[in-house]
């Protein structure tokens, strides 16, 4: 089989090339491409949920340090960014004029900030200016270097990026992703990991996963 077997519709709106990745992963068969071109679509929701819970958890985390730390709402009007960080809160303000808010709010602003925006204040560049004197409080349960704290956050931006492009997933080892995900939420919150994980059906998914050859 081969990909004249695929569904034409499939061909047609889906393109060819984006289901190429799956009949190579099925070895050419269709019928199995197809059952795993879904399944990635179905596991790629299921991720949302943890993925989209640490990607707000950290944000509000960070974001309540460097509040209290600088004394104010819009920290970033006071703290040492970098030339693209401070690019990237402009942009969100832009944002939320386009949107109609004349005068957005600092959560307004927070709202907008990308989870890359996020994971940024915690890589080296901010070691000294942020690192240090506040923002390693935002994980009171971690007990390792921050590189490699932002190394896994790095990860988990990485795999987002690629759900929201939809983009295969399947080759990944979405286990270990499924497990680095919950270290992480377990470092600013035991009982945060606790109550995402009552409602995460990642597990569930991933034990449906299509065999392939």
């Amino acid at each position: 089989m081969d990909d004249a077997d695929l569904p034409t519709w499939m061909r047609d709106f889906f393109s060819l090339p984006r289901l190429e990745p799956y009949l190579g992963a099925a070895k050419a068969d269709a019928s199995l491409a197809v059952a795993l071109y879904w399944w990635n679509i179905k596991v790629s929701q299921a991720f949302y949920l943890p993925l989209g819970r640490l990607e707000v958890a950290v944000r509000n985390a960070l974001h309540t340090r460097l509040r209290a730390r600088y004394e104010r709402a819009d920290w970033w009007a006071a703290a040492p960014l970098t030339e693209n960080s401070s690019r990237l809160v402009e942009q969100a303000r832009s944002k939320c004029a386009r949107r109609g808010r004349r005068q957005p709010s600092a959560d307004d602003v927070v709202a907008q900030l990308s989870f890359g925006f996020w994971v940024a204040l915690i890589s080296t560049v901010y070691d000294r200016r942020l690192w240090v004197p506040t923002l390693h409080r935002s994980f009171p349960y971690y007990s390792g270097q921050r590189g490699q704290l932002h190394q896994s956050f790095e990860t988990m931006r990485l795999l987002r990026n690629r759900i929201g492009h939809q983009e295969p997933i399947h080759h990944r080892d979405l286990a270990a992703d499924h497990a680095k995900i919950y270290r992480l939420l377990d470092c600013l919150s035991p009982e945060l990991a606790i109550g995402v994980r009552l409602r995460d059906e990642v597990p569930a998914v991933l034990a449906e996963r299509p065999v392939l050859p």
